[in-house]
C-alpha cells in the first residue's frame, strides 16, 4: 500500500459548511480523486490509478481533501468523511458579511478568505494575497498612528485562530514586505494611500 505522504503534524480540519464543501469539490481534479475514494480507493496510489492522475499529483490532491475535511485517514486507509459531510449539510450557511469595501469583486474575495473577523487562509495568488492583507491592515491600523511592535502583534493575533494557517508574525512580515505597514526604529505605521479598491494591486 502507498500511504499518503506525511507532511506537517496533523491538525484537525476546521468545521466544514456547505459553501466550503462546494469550493473544495468544484475543482475537477479534486472531484475525481474524491470519487475514486468513494468508489473504494484506500491509498493515494489507488486514487491515482482510478482517477487517471499521476501518483504525485494524486497524493497532493488527497492531502488537500484530507486537510479540507472531505476525506479522512484511518487504519483502513482513506475514507470519505461522511460524519463531517453530514455535519456540513446540517449547518446553516453563515450570513454574508459586508466588509465595507464597496466593491463586489473584493467583497467576494474577502468572503472566501476572511470569516467572522478571522483569517481562514491566505490566497495562493499574490494579487489576491495582497488584497486580503491590505484589508487586514486597513481594519487593524489607523493612519498617522505609531504602533509599537507589541501592539501590532496583538492586533494581528486577533485575526489568527488557533488553527490559522499563518501566525501574527507571518502576517506582520507580509504587511511590511508588501508596503501595507512601514517599520522604523521598532515602530510601525500604516502608510497613506492603502485602501481596498477592487482586485487590482
Amino acid at each position: 500500500m502507498s500511504p499518503v505522504p506525511p507532511e506537517s503534524p496533523a491538525v484537525s480540519p476546521a468545521p466544514l459548511d456547505s459553501p466550503d464543501l462546494v469550493r473544495l469539490l468544484a475543482d475537477g481534479t479534486r472531484a475525481r480523486v474524491f470519487a475514486a475514494v468513494t468508489l473504494g480507493a484506500r491509498t493515494a496510489a489507488e486514487a491515482a490509478e482510478r482517477s487517471g492522475l499521476r501518483p504525485k499529483e494524486a497524493a497532493q490532491v488527497v492531502r488537500r481533501l484530507v486537510d479540507g475535511g472531505a476525506l479522512a485517514e484511518g487504519p483502513e486507509g482513506l475514507t470519505v468523511a461522511y460524519d463531517r459531510l453530514r455535519e456540513a449539510a446540517r449547518r446553516p450557511a453563515a450570513p454574508a458579511v459586508d466588509h465595507g469595501t464597496g466593491d463586489a469583486a473584493t467583497e467576494a474575495l474577502l468572503e472566501t478568505f476572511v470569516r467572522g473577523g478571522r483569517l481562514v487562509r491566505l490566497p495562493a495568488r499574490w494579487d489576491r494575497k495582497r488584497q486580503v492583507l491590505r484589508h487586514i491592515a486597513e481594519r487593524s491600523f489607523d493612519f498617522g498612528v505609531a504602533y509599537p511592535e507589541r501592539a501590532v502583534n496583538d492586533r494581528l493575533a486577533a485575526w489568527c485562530s488557533q488553527d490559522a494557517p499563518v501566525d501574527h508574525v507571518t502576517l506582520r512580515r507580509y504587511l511590511v514586505d508588501l508596503g501595507h505597514l512601514e517599520r522604523r526604529d521598532g515602530v510601525y505605521r500604516r502608510p497613506a494611500g492603502t485602501s481596498v479598491t477592487g482586485l487590482a494591486s
